[in-house]
C-alpha cells in the first residue's frame, strides 16, 4: 500500500526534525538559526520547539542571502523586516531581492577592481 506523502509546506507547529526533513537544512543549523534570532519557535509544555508557519519561507530566505555572502548579522537585518510568524508576502520576496541584488553588484564591482588592480602593468 502506498502512504500519502504530501504536505502542506505552511502547516503550523512543525516540529525541529520536520523543518529539517522538509528544508534539507540541518537539525544543528536550525538551532544555530534559532539562536541567533534568524528564527523563532514556541515551546510545548514538554519543551519541544514548534515552529511557525513562515520557517520554511525564512529559511529560503537565509539561504539566497547566504548565497551573495551576506553576513549573519546582515541576514538578520534582511529578516528584520518581516513581520514575526507569517510567510512573507511577494513584496518582502521583492525587497529582498533588490536587496541581494544590489549587495551582489556591489561585491562584483568590489571584485573587479581588485583584478583591475592586480593586472600587469602595460
Amino acid at each position: 500500500m502506498k502512504q500519502d506523502t504530501s504536505f502542506d509546506w505552511h502547516e503550523p507547529g512543525l516540529t525541529i526534525g520536520q523543518v529539517a526533513q522538509r528544508s534539507g537544512v540541518s537539525v544543528s543549523a536550525i538551532r544555530f538559526y534559532e539562536a541567533q534570532g534568524l528564527l523563532s519557535s514556541d515551546r510545548t509544555a514538554g519543551n519541544q520547539r514548534r515552529y511557525h508557519s513562515d520557517v520554511m519561507c525564512r529559511l529560503a530566505m537565509i539561504e539566497a542571502c547566504q548565497r551573495v555572502g551576506l553576513t549573519l548579522a546582515e541576514v538578520g537585518g534582511a529578516l528584520a523586516a518581516l513581520p514575526p510568524g507569517q510567510a512573507p508576502t511577494p513584496a518582502d520576496w521583492d525587497a529582498l531581492a533588490e536587496r541581494l541584488r544590489t549587495e551582489a553588484q556591489s561585491r562584483i564591482d568590489r571584485l573587479n577592481q581588485v583584478l583591475r588592480e592586480l593586472a600587469p602593468p602595460a
